[in-house]
Order: structure tokens, then sequence, then C-alpha cells
């Protein structure tokens, strides 16, 4: 009697477990069809991180459900898993309706996006975007949701209160530092960086490699990176710079360890000047202290004549499934996400500038976009001008080097190396 008993328990179980698993699996392949209560259901896959931003894109979407009853928008946010679940899914060929491309439109995710250069949106792009998000055909691979202007961010009253005006050049940075570091009385960290987690080393060698090696029009080497024949010595003045930032202590001593969690907080006490670390600092740092105030500023200048840059162009983006099963449903949730006040609540949510000129967002950051209107976004580095696998390299010969492991010369000779190695592949 036990043991059949046990055998019913086993075969409820079983049944349980396989509906369950059924029912996820339903869930998990419905992304480009039809539910049998006939609403269209979309699969939206995008890399928002924090709260604000997740809270913003649910409370359209959910709006959206609302004007377009057949329609059903599935939101997956997978954080730092993203990038992984994509490689996967092109892998298959089983991609997303909807997704973000988060920076590479063309480069990685090119061939799976459908062109969206007929939709409405599209004559409202601002001009800064177009080399980012269209090609020489004119093909537009996604719309972007806000755009990166990427640079330093400062701590507004301690550049006030020790007399410092926000530097245009890599020299008058230097001096910024040096000022902060003697005026406090080394209270103040002059430059700080989250160096325990090496990507934040890689961001910074990133962004100011473009004003080394590309924005100067006598020492511009973009063809020679593109080609191969790019001298990689011409690369060490970079590590040189960041070498002595630490030997004269303008940098924070735990920079190995320091973790980005940690800028909100010092930012908030006056502890930091000067750093690359963006996003929701501004915000974040003045809810926790209303008397902090978090300016942004360009990346700059390095070469004498030269002018400053913004680094970025695209950041979160829609781009369209080039086979989804429902391109007239997805690119009516895309039109929607492009309407004005639709762009101006994740303008906001991201702390970032809005991407059409039908929009003027007002967020945080907003004054000092305005203020540097006229300076050019350059892309990404890296996504131009290295082969994939770089990143790692960028943070890894970076962290080394602040170790004492390298010495400037001998970084630009991995990078080097690893750059022939990995264009090889």
């Amino acid at each position: 009697m036990k043991k059949l008993f046990s055998m019913f328990l086993f075969v409820i179980a079983f049944t349980v477990i396989t509906a369950g698993c059924s029912r996820a699996g339903s869930n998990e392949s419905a992304s480009n069809e039809t539910k049998n209560d006939g609403k269209v259901n979309l699969s939206l896959f995008l890399t928002l991180g924090n709260e604000g931003e997740k809270k913003a894109i649910e409370g359209l979407v959910e709006k959206f459900e609302e004007e377009n009853p057949t329609i059903d928008i599935q939101v997956n946010l997978p954080g730092a898993g993203y990038e992984d679940m994509l490689r996967v899914k092109m892998a298959a060929n089983d991609m997303p309706d909807l997704f973000d491309t988060h920076g590479w439109s063309q480069l990685r995710y090119g061939e799976y996006v459908a062109d969206q250069k007929d939709m409405d949106w599209v004559q409202h792009l601002d001009p800064a975007l177009d080399q980012i998000l269209k090609d020489k055909d004119g093909k537009v691979y996604a719309f972007p949701i806000n755009q990166a202007k990427d640079g330093i961010s400062y701590n507004v009253n301690i550049l006030e209160k020790y007399g410092i005006k926000a530097p245009k050049t890599l020299d008058e940075f230097m001096t910024a530092l040096e000022t902060v570091k003697e005026k406090s009385k080394g209270e103040v960290t002059p430059l700080w960086i989250p160096g325990g987690e090496n990507g934040n080393i890689a961001q910074i060698f990133d962004e100011l490699a473009t004003p080394l090696l590309i924005t100067d029009e006598e020492n511009s080497y973009g063809d020679q990176l593109l080609d191969g024949s790019f001298d990689w010595s011409k690369y060490t003045p970079l590590p040189e710079k960041i070498k002595e930032m630490q030997e004269k202590g303008l940098i924070n001593e735990d920079v190995l360890t320091a973790k980005p969690q940690q800028a909100t907080e010092l930012m908030a006490q006056d502890k930091i000047a000067f750093t690359f670390v963006a996003g929701s600092l501004g915000p974040d740092a003045t809810e926790l202290n209303p008397e902090v105030k978090v300016g942004t500023m360009p990346v700059p200048a390095i070469h004498e004549g030269d002018k400053q840059s913004w680094i970025g162009g695209e950041r979160y983006t829609i781009a369209l499934w080039k086979d989804t099963k429902h391109p007239e449903e997805a690119k009516a949730f895309i039109e929607f996400m492009a309407q004005p006040e639709n762009v101006e609540i994740m303008a906001k949510a991201t702390s970032a500038p809005d991407p059409l000129t039908n929009v003027d967002a007002e967020n945080y950051f907003s004054e000092f976009y305005k203020e540097y209107e006229d300076i050019k976004v350059e892309p990404y580095f890296d996504r131009v001008y290295l082969p994939s696998g770089m990143w790692a390299v960028m943070s890894t010969t970076g962290q080394e080097l602040l170790s004492g492991a390298l010495t400037p010369e001998q970084l630009s000779k991995k990078m080097g190396e690893e750059y022939t190695r990995l264009r090889s592949q």
C-alpha cells in the first residue's frame, strides 16, 4: 500500500513539474507568436540597469498595451547577462522582436536588424547620431532611446571653492588635479577611479585614446588602426600620463580595489573632485546631499589646437529583428517610444540627452549639455578602431600599469600584440 501511495505521489509530482515546464516553454517560445487569446506577443530585451530606468520603461510598456490592447510586450531586463543571452540568440538566429544594441548596432548586430529609415521618427534624429546609427547607404539600424555623451564628471562646489574652471585641455586638467590636491591638503581626491572593476580603467583609456589618436588632424591614425599598420608606440603617451597622475598622488590610493558603488557617497561628501563615473551619479549624490552639485564636461583635448570631444553616440536603443513575424506591431511600439513625451520620460529616467530634434528634455545635466552643445560627439574608440576582445585587454593592461606590473612602454607593446592577434581571428 505504501509503495502504491508513493507511486501515486510521484505521478502527481511529475505531472505538476511537466505542466510547469510546459508553461515556461510556451512563454519562452512565445516571443514571435500570437497568443491563444488573439494577442500578438512581442519580446523586448533591454540593457536598462537602475531602478528608475526600469520603472520608466515598464510604465511606458503598460501605457502602450493599454492603447494597443491586441499587443502584449514581454519586457526582459537581464542586466549583466544581456550580452551572453544575445550571443546565444544570434547563434541560433532566434532574436527578440525588439532589442537593445547597446553601442553595437552596426558592428555586432548589423546583420540581424531591419532598416528603420522609412519610419516617421527618423526625420527627427539628432544629426550627432548619424554616423553611429546610419551607414553610407542610409540604413538606420536602431531607434535611440537616448544618446551617450561621455566625458568627465566633476564636483561643481569644489571647483568653485578652489577657483578652478572646467579644464579644456589635458594640461589644464593636470593643473586642476594638482590644485585640488594642494588646496584641499589631501582631503579631496583629485581624480577618483573605481578600478576594483577594471572595466572602469578601460573606460578612461578608451575615452582619452580619441583625442590622442583621432581628432587632431596632425595626429590622426584612424586609417592605420583600421588597416592594421598602426605603430603602437604612439599610444605610449596615454599610459605615461595615467602613471604620472598616480605617481603625483592625483589618483585615489585604493584605485585597484575601489568600487563604482562608492562614488555616490564620496561625491555627496565632497571627497571627489573629478571622476569618469557617469550615469546617475549626479542625481544620486544630490539626493544624499542636496548641497552637492555634479557637473559634466567633454573629454579634454590633448594636442595643441585641437578641440574637446564628447565620447559616445549610441547608448540605449531599440532595434527591430529583421525576421520578426510581427514587424508592423513592433514598429508601432518603436513609433510610440519616439513620441516626444515618451522620449522625455526616458531622457529624465536615464539622466542622458534626448536623441531627437523635436524634443527638448530636461534632466540633471541639461545645463551642461547645452553649455557644450557645439562639441562634437565622437564614437567610442574601441567600437570603431579595435578588434573584438580589445576591451578586456585595455582593462587588464590598465590595471597592471597601476599595480606596477607593466611600464607604459610595456603596456603599449602588449596592446599592439593583442591587437594583431585579435585582428587575425
